[in-house]
């Protein structure tokens, strides 16, 4: 494999909102593990966000094309979809092998793979419906119960909620820049039904709330 190659596949993980959840992982997992435990919840959670950007990349080749995005990595021919497909089989594997062998044991596997499952079915098409945003507060609220649950406790309120409200809240604000392309091409999920100024409004309505959930705990 090349090294832009390398480079295709880390762009597609979407890296930054991945880099973002791992490190959040990591310091959630440190309130109920060692720091070994919480570098090994991360690893196995950084291998299911690749399940799920690399999925999404895949899924979207036709459409990205379409409508010449080209910083995506497969239109910038930085890596192609047979590379994409056989990188997902072993990510997936990777992040089920991990998830056991670590501190998620069985429990937290079961947790942190509906969250991957959620995440997956809306790149097979919920994204396109009027539930859009129900696999951002599954995925989402998941993250926290799989990480406590694996340590026989329960996640307080606020930060499961807290999850859920921001992460809500970022599907509402991240379509907006392809708004316009996507009810073009038929992608038409919630944010878009609802049109840019309803979605904006909405987002913002969730952010405080998240900040309310956070402060009022």
């Amino acid at each position: 494999m090349s090294t832009e190659n390398v480079m295709g596949l880390i762009k597609a993980t979407h890296f930054g909102p991945t880099v973002l959840v791992v490190t959040i992982s990591f310091f959630l997992s440190l309130t109920q593990f060692p720091w070994v435990g919480a570098v090994e919840v991360a690893v196995a959670i950084l291998a299911g966000q690749c399940v799920v950007g690399w999925t999404n990349d895949l899924l979207d080749s036709k459409l990205d094309r379409a409508a010449n995005r080209v910083k995506k990595p497969v239109v910038a021919g930085l890596v192609d979809e047979s590379t994409l497909k056989q990188s997902i089989v072993i990510a997936l594997g990777s992040a089920l092998f991990l998830s056991l062998i670590g501190p998620l044991g069985v429990e937290g596997t079961l947790v942190h793979f509906l969250g991957l499952l959620s995440a997956t079915a809306y790149n097979f098409g919920l994204k396109k419906t009027i539930f859009s945003v129900v696999p951002y507060v599954v995925s989402f609220g998941a993250m926290p119960w799989a990480i406590y649950l694996a340590n026989g406790n329960a996640p307080q309120a606020w930060i499961y909620l807290g999850f859920i409200l921001f992460s809500s809240a970022f599907h509402f604000l991240n379509v907006i820049k392809d708004l316009e392309t996507d009810k073009s091409q038929g992608v038409m999920g919630l944010p878009q039904r609802l049109g840019r100024n309803a979605s904006i409004a909405i987002a913002c309505v969730l952010i405080i709330g998240g900040i309310v959930a956070c402060v009022i705990r």
